[in-house]
């Protein structure tokens, strides 16, 4: 006699396999075009926001502002670090690294498309990064903490401050104005970053040497 086990196999509905199929058939149409149009994997939005790692990309101008001032900042033959803020290294990418080089820290993997220059990254471990990542050997750091929270800055602080030479440029909320001056000794520039979708929260940019975003 047969068994009647298979009778408990959930089985998808008609219904539902359609919409599945329906899905998968635009996720491969999308992949698609991104391949014939000789899709930029540096652009801004060729990874998708993942709200759920707090994740806000900057607009366009905005990222090519911040970009722009880092590498003035940096120097010629500079380094610069983008810890949380991808959407900067993205766009320092697009000018093909001419003259300077960077590197994405990050807690998304998606993120490791960008090879050798990825590097993990987790707040919470603030200091535990490869052996290669030497202290002060960076000539800016960009900083965007994910969480508007005063332990989720004094904890990137940390990294930073291990990264970079001295420059820092931080991008957080306005509320953590006094936050940034105490853990990292940065002060708010006039330069008010966007984001491609309006946060709630005030967003503004912090340095501690004297930028081009007054």
């Amino acid at each position: 006699k047969m068994d009647d086990d298979d009778d408990d196999v959930p089985q998808l509905s008609s219904h539902t396999l359609a919409a599945l199929q329906e899905f998968y058939l635009e996720q491969q149409q999308r992949e698609g075009m991104k391949t014939s149009q000789g899709f930029n994997q540096y652009s801004i939005g060729s990874i998708e926001e993942d709200w759920q790692l707090s994740q806000f990309w900057y607009s366009d101008e905005t990222a090519s502002c911040l970009a722009n001032e880092a590498v003035v900042a940096a120097g010629n033959g500079g380094r610069i670090a983008c810890v949380s803020a991808p959407s900067v290294y993205q766009k320092l990418k697009e000018r093909d690294g001419k003259g300077f080089s960077v590197c994405i820290l990050e807690y998304d993997r998606r993120f490791s498309v960008y090879g050798e220059e990825f590097i993990f990254y987790d707040y919470n471990h603030p200091l535990n990064l490869p052996e290669n990542l030497l202290p002060h050997s960076f000539d800016i750091v960009i900083a965007d903490p994910p969480y508007l929270s005063e332990e989720c800055l004094q904890k990137t602080a940390q990294t930073i401050k291990y990264l970079t030479k001295g420059k820092i440029l931080l991008c957080t909320g306005a509320i953590m104005e006094e936050q940034a001056a105490k853990h990292l000794g940065v002060k708010i520039c006039k330069f008010i970053p966007k984001h491609s979708r309006n946060l709630a929260n005030e967003f503004r940019c912090y340095v501690n040497y004297a930028s081009g975003l007054d």
